[in-house]
């Protein structure tokens, strides 16, 4: 086939697709405006004429009873019609947003996000990367939510500084790699990379893989950064550096040389400057202070675990820098 007819086909395909697109947000938005307005009747219900469970299950017995091709109406999910047009009725700012993820995204977020903050923002992530199911529901079991506030809180400054920190966090679960506690650098790398898309889901559905080991040469030396990504948001460079051990800080002497090669012979000057992240086992909050402090570096030294947070402790956290973060607003 010419090379011109593929670029044309190509182009049909897309027209297609985006068509295909706003077909199944038009059908999904009809779906959560018709649950919300089952939702806003049943609740009347409750309220005036004291309906209760017994009532549900008889509606629901009806529905399947009178008109077996309409599916959905199951006792339990009738019941959740109710408690979803309940939670967001008075919230003016989340109600639209609702109608933009699909009823099992909502589901999930209904029942794993403790506050409207959470909400909105598990919400907008869906909206913005168009998280399956199985997908959010990661998210919201690593607690994504608490941990990027804590992160946030705690590196406003760093961000303020450069921007590009924005999308990196000073801490990452990745569970998945199932790696035991001792392993090695490369047995780390390995395994990311065997991981790719889980690892990509945990960084945010904006970064892409470059390469691995992937190669600068300044002078007439060759040198190798541990894993290469591009943010499509901040069009910028991220260089990650893996280290199984605790944070020393002369590894971000290393980071910040590494920076600088992108920058000067590997960016496009229609890209932001790079930004680089040290993901270690294990790092000192106090040290990763001092080694910040006077550096120019924009980098985040963030930490990974192997397994889930404990979420009582991590509430526990966001709670305190919550309050710490007001009382320095309310002094300021």
């Amino acid at each position: 086939m010419p090379n011109e007819l593929t670029a044309h086909f190509t182009e049909i395909v897309s027209i297609i697709e985006k068509a295909k697109a706003k077909i199944y947000k038009s059908v999904n938005k009809a779906f959560i405006d018709m649950y919300w307005d089952v939702g806003e009747y049943i609740s009347q219900k409750v309220l005036e004429n004291g309906w209760g469970k017994g009532t549900i299950r008889e509606f629901s017995q009806f529905v399947q009873s009178k008109y077996p091709d309409i599916n959905g109406f199951s006792p339990q999910n009738v019941w959740r019609m109710k408690q979803f047009y309940e939670i967001y009725k008075d919230k003016s700012k989340l109600s639209p947003l609702v109608r933009e993820i699909t009823w099992s995204n909502n589901l999930l977020i209904m029942a794993g996000a403790k506050s409207d903050e959470s909400m909105e923002f598990y919400i907008r992530l869906c909206i913005k990367h168009n998280y399956s199911k199985r997908e959010l529901e990661r998210q919201i079991d690593s607690m994504l939510f608490e941990r990027t506030m804590i992160s946030n809180k705690k590196n406003k400054s760093l961000i303020e500084k450069s921007n590009g920190l924005a999308v990196l966090r000073d801490n990452y679960t990745l569970e998945f790699i199932n790696l035991p506690e001792k392993h090695h650098e490369k047995d780390l790398q390995h395994s990311i990379l065997a991981n790719l898309k889980k690892f990509i889901l945990e960084f945010g559905k904006d970064f892409s893989l470059i390469g691995e080991e992937y190669r600068v040469q300044v002078g007439n030396q060759d040198f190798y950064i541990d894993l290469l990504f591009y943010n499509r948001e901040l069009t910028c460079l991220v260089a990650i550096e893996l280290k199984v051990g605790k944070f020393s800080p002369e590894h971000l002497g290393q980071l910040n040389f590494y920076l600088e090669a992108l920058d000067r012979d590997i960016k496009k000057p229609h890209e932001n400057p790079s930004v680089g992240l040290i993901l270690c086992a294990s790092k000192d909050d106090t040290v990763v202070e001092y080694a910040l402090s006077r550096s120019l570096t924009p980098a985040l030294i963030a930490e990974y675990t192997l397994k889930l947070p404990d979420k009582k402790i991590l509430r526990k956290k966001l709670a305190e820098l919550t309050e710490i973060s007001e009382s320095e607003g309310t002094n300021t």
